[in-house]
């Protein structure tokens, strides 16, 4: 546990690639919310850039205390991170470390351990806030019994499509779709929503609860 006396813990959190107007280059980035909300709860935020071949050499250098996997993109739409995603998730398995997804990071720790994403067929899930219930007690605790939240994603997970080990513990209301996750047996969430996007108390409390316990 994190204490007040302790030094601040130290998460490594993926970023996005993406190209830049005007600059023939192409660039590793991360929404400043990140940053914002990371400072907030008292999390110094180490960077992973997505041009590394030997990422657990890397992290070993930080001394972490566990992995966000961010949003935006699509699994496939950028091979090199999804390379080190990959890395880091299995860096993050193999040192005990707990590991957050968010939307994206979700889809990809679902694939990891043999599930799927679909399409969606409707806008319902894209720029759409939306009541999520909350089924697993122990997130009922943070997050209360149902919980409104941002949407962003034009994939979804079903419980058909749920990886192995992985158990729902937030669903939305409208089309029983999994908005959230925690593995049965490694200490590992996804969430679909993107908690850094919004001034959401209780979403901060879990990100807080999950790496200082």
């Amino acid at each position: 546990k994190n204490n007040m006396n302790d030094k601040p813990l130290k998460i490594a959190i993926s970023f996005r690639i993406t190209n830049a107007p005007n600059y023939d280059e192409i660039r590793d980035s991360i929404s400043h919310d990140w940053s914002l909300l990371l400072k907030k709860i008292g999390i110094i935020p180490i960077f992973v850039p997505n041009v590394l071949s030997d990422i657990s050499s890397y992290l070993d250098e930080f001394d972490i205390s566990g992995i966000i996997l961010s949003g935006g993109d699509n699994f496939g739409d950028t091979p090199q991170r999804d390379y080190t995603e990959i890395n880091m998730i299995e860096y993050g398995i193999q040192n005990n470390l707990p590991i957050l997804g968010i939307c994206r990071g979700m889809q990809i720790l679902n694939r990891h351990f043999g599930g799927a994403e679909q399409k969606l067929d409707d806008s319902f899930h894209i720029k759409n806030n939306h009541d999520l219930i909350i089924t697993h007690e122990n997130f009922k605790n943070i997050l209360g019994t149902s919980i409104q939240v941002n949407s962003y994603h034009a994939n979804i997970i079903t419980l058909e499509n749920l990886g192995k080990d992985l158990q729902h513990f937030a669903f939305t209301k409208k089309d029983d779709t999994v908005e959230g996750f925690i593995h049965k047996k490694y200490k590992i969430i996804g969430i679909m929503w993107h908690p850094e996007r919004k001034n959401n108390f209780s979403s901060e409390n879990l990100i807080q609860s999950f790496f200082n316990n």
